[in-house]
């Protein structure tokens, strides 16, 4: 069964928005493996997805797998909300969003009038400052107090992010604790998924703030796919909880649809609608976007930092568009983040 790497393998390819097709059983397309000149063994990555949903799902690999059609009435209704754009749990757009979107594209824009936009939202200050201060973005070990210092700190570029993350944190949060592991597992893959992707996209000059923006996506689909799908076992008779091989073929079939409906959801400017399709559905010939990239490498290192089974070093360079010696620069930067963000929870 696929899962984070359809967006190497284009899964749920569509014309039309708001379509969802059958996914394929390929993570790598052919069009991709030839422009590497890659003989990886597919069959590596989907050992890789594997491990990153036993981790997700604190499960054994066993539990990921169901009987054929075992899911198909409740993954069909799952398939027919998404749709229609009738997803319950599908977050709605933050109030702030479209007045920091044009702050932040606009050149003109001061950082007296990014600070104002901010400090009118309280519940956003809260956050920003809580994530601002968070191992991911702080530099050094300089504590960031108010609005107007993390923008000045961070710069542009390092508040786009923030802003990110702290408008996607609350919705990201565990409402109960059935849920609590999975989200906080979900949140850490996410941010090392976003801060890989947006260093790639430095290395290779691109606008690393849209990809760290879309790397967040995939995470905040998963939380989404789980709590639908809650909603919906809890009218299925005698089932309250959803499984773990329902959550995995849930996710793995529709986290790109999620994603999708996310961004039309909350008006995202084309550019982002644009990283996101080349990431899912890479043309023949093209290269895998910073975006595909950051996944591989953001799972890679943050199962390895969870001590986890993952993917030799040797693989993820065999796949992804930087030098070896740009991966360690980027493992660097990853593995500083994750340590310091494990003395915090210490």
């Amino acid at each position: 069964m696929p899962g984070f790497l359809s967006w190497i393998s284009g899964l749920f390819s569509s014309d039309k928005p708001g379509t969802v097709s059958a996914p394929e059983s390929r993570l790598l397309n052919s069009a991709v493996a030839t422009e590497n000149n890659s003989t990886t063994d597919p069959a590596l990555i989907d050992q890789l997805e594997e491990h990153l949903f036993s981790w997700l799902l604190d499960s054994p690999p066993t539990a990921l797998h169901s009987e054929p059609g075992q899911w198909e009435p409740i993954l069909e209704n799952l398939r027919g909300r998404i749709a229609r754009r009738e997803l319950d749990e599908l977050p709605r757009q933050p109030m702030t969003l479209p007045k920091l979107m044009r702050a932040l594209s606009d050149d003109t824009s001061d950082r007296n009038h990014l600070t104002e936009i901010i400090l009118n939202d309280p519940a956003l200050t809260e956050q920003l400052l809580q994530i601002a201060n968070s191992p991911y973005f702080r530099p050094g070990d300089q504590s960031i107090d108010s609005v107007d210092q993390a923008v000045f700190v961070l710069g542009l570029d390092g508040i786009r992010n923030v802003i990110s993350a702290s408008i996607m944190r609350p919705m990201m949060a565990a409402r109960n604790s059935r849920e609590a592991l999975f989200a906080q597992r979900v949140w850490r893959w996410g941010l090392t998924c976003a801060r890989s992707a947006e260093l790639i996209a430095k290395i290779q000059g691109q606008d690393s703030s849209v990809f760290f923006m879309t790397g967040l996506l995939p995470a905040l689909s998963y939380i989404t796919l789980r709590r639908e799908l809650q909603r919906i076992c809890r009218m299925e008779p005698g089932m309250a909880e959803p499984s773990p091989s329902l959550i995995h073929d849930a996710l793995s079939r529709y986290q790109w649809a999620t994603s999708q409906l996310l961004a039309n959801e909350w008006n995202l400017p084309p550019k982002y609608h644009a990283q996101l399709l080349a990431a899912e559905r890479p043309a023949p010939g093209q290269k895998l976007s910073p975006l595909n990239d950051g996944i591989i490498v953001g799972t890679r290192e943050v199962l390895r930092h969870a001590h986890q089974r993952n993917m030799p070093e040797e693989d993820v360079l065999s796949i992804i568009h930087i030098s070896g010696e740009q991966f360690t620069r980027v493992r660097k930067v990853i593995l500083e983040v994750l340590e310091a963000g494990s003395k915090a929870r210490a």
